[in-house]
Order: C-alpha cells, then structure tokens, then sequence
C-alpha cells in the first residue's frame, strides 16, 4: 500500500510537470513576442499602426508601418472563405452523423481525415493549377484573388468544421431524436429542428477553430492571394493576410522593420487568444444560452 501511494505520487508529480512545461513554454512565448514588438510602439502610435494603409518600411526618409490592408485581408479572407465552407461542412456533418451508413460513411471520413493531414504547400499547387486558373477563365485577371484564397481555406478548414460538428451532432441524446419521431416529425424535421439546435454550441465551436486556423494559415494563402500589400476592393482583387505580411518580408527585414512584423504577431497571437476564449464560452454554453 506504501509502495502503491508513492507509485501514484510520482506520477501525479510527473504530469503536473508535463502541465507545467505546456505553461512555461506558453509564457516564454509570450513574453518574447510582446518584448520584440511592443518597443515599435514608442515611435509609432497604436493608432496609426492599427489603422493605416501605408506600409512601406523600408523607405529612410517616411517609413511607413500600418498594417489595416493586411488586417482586412486577414478577415476578409477568412469569411469569405467561412461562407463556402460553413454550409457545406454542417451539411457533410449532418450526413456523416445521421444519414451515411457503412462504407460510404468509412470512405468518407477517410477523406476527411485525408484532407486534414494534407501539407498546406500541397494545397498552394492545386490552388495554383486549378483553382487560380479556374478563376482567371472564369472571371478575369491574374486569378491570384481573393477568391482563389477564399476557397483553398475553405478547403483547408472543412475538416475541422466537419469533425467536430459530426462530434457534436452525434453527442446529442437518443432520447431527443426517439421524442421527436414520435410526435410524427419526419427524419429531416428532427435533424433541422432538433437535433442541429441541441449541438449548435458544439458546431459554433467547431466554426470558431476553423476561423483560427484560417487566421493563422501562411503558405497556401501566399501561393495564390497575389500578395499585394493594398486595401483588397473586391473579390478578384490581389490580397496580403497579416501571416504573409510576417513571412514575405521576414528573410530581409532588420531595426524597426523587423519589429513590426513582431508587433504583427502580437495582433495575431492576441485575436487567436480572443478565438480560444470565445471557444471555451461556447463549450461552457456562455453564449448560446446552455448551461
């Protein structure tokens, strides 16, 4: 029993160390980012840094740090990306969970699970030979837009919002589903009335973590958005996201260059903290009003 209670102890104290590594490695990332950025801010407002257009930092005479093109960009490919990939992945969810039986079911969460594990450079060439050139045939332009970005996230995103919509929907109580075919609704009117309302924190859940990993994708994007440093006007306009911004001018950037692209990613490392908080209220029922 000795032996037993001390056997336990050490393991105890073992994953409280593995706890605490995941702590300290977040804490020292933090702190380096928030201490290789924030010194821009004593020659640049927050104000102008937030909210204009003008980069250019490399000019010596008017150097020029305003990250907003990027900023939009950022958002605007993300929901663009959100309505392609929203709709399609609870609809995919929805079948996976109530309607596919056998193989069918089993091949397709097997390209789902495919389509996670894919490299996101493997992505860049399928957007760069199909998906900008589709665009360019079908709308005009170079084809490296918004749009082609837009819908290699899409892509990219959908398993996320797949897997943990499917989690969520099949999470719901029997009982619910058993109560409303009783009352004579049909399979479709349990699925859109009740069942998909009773996972909804489950499938907003799922919809936020995909808007991180849309935030936070890089290469993919910078294959074909056109990665033009300009206020994006349209669809077929050429987009830079704040994550190309960092890696476009990275391999040259030095002195106050180099500290915005840090002070960059301490916008991005604070709105994807904001995502996870936000993920944690919906998990805990905070914001769509389960408790």
């Amino acid at each position: 029993m000795k032996y037993r209670k001390l056997y336990e102890g050490i393991i105890h104290k073992l994953l409280l160390l593995t706890a605490l590594v995941s702590l300290l490695a977040v804490a020292f990332i933090t702190f380096f980012i928030f201490q290789r950025g924030l010194p821009l801010f004593q020659r640049v407002s927050i104000w102008e840094f937030l909210f204009s257009t003008y980069w250019l930092p490399t000019d010596e005479t008017n150097p020029g740090f305003g990250i907003l093109s990027f900023i939009v960009g950022s958002f605007y490919v993300t929901f663009v990306a959100l309505g392609i990939a929203v709709p399609i992945g609870i609809a995919c969810a929805i079948f996976l969970a109530e309607i596919a039986t056998g193989r069918i079911a089993r091949v397709l969460r097997s390209v789902i699970e495919l389509l996670a594990g894919i490299p996101s450079v493997i992505y860049g060439f399928f957007g760069i030979v199909v998906i900008a050139k589709g665009v360019r045939e079908l709308f005009g332009g170079t084809g490296y837009c918004v749009l082609s970005a837009s819908i290699i996230l899409a892509i990219m995103i959908l398993p996320t919002i797949v897997n943990i919509s499917e989690v969520s929907i099949r999470a719901v109580p029997r009982d619910y589903k058993e109560g409303s075919l009783a009352l004579g609704a049909t399979h479709w009117q349990t699925i859109a009335k009740v069942l998909v309302p009773a996972a909804r924190s489950g499938i907003i859940a799922g919809i936020v973590l995909g808007v991180g990993r849309a935030v936070g994708e890089t290469m993919a994007v910078l294959m074909v958005a056109g990665n033009a440093p300009i206020l994006p006007v349209g669809l077929l306009s050429k987009v830079r996201t704040l994550t190309m911004n960092i890696v476009t001018d990275m391999g040259y950037a030095s002195g106050d260059h180099m500290t915005a692209l840090f002070t960059t990613g301490i916008v991005l490392f604070v709105f994807i903290m904001i995502l996870n908080f936000v993920v944690n209220a919906i998990s805990k029922g905070k914001i769509t009003g389960k408790e």
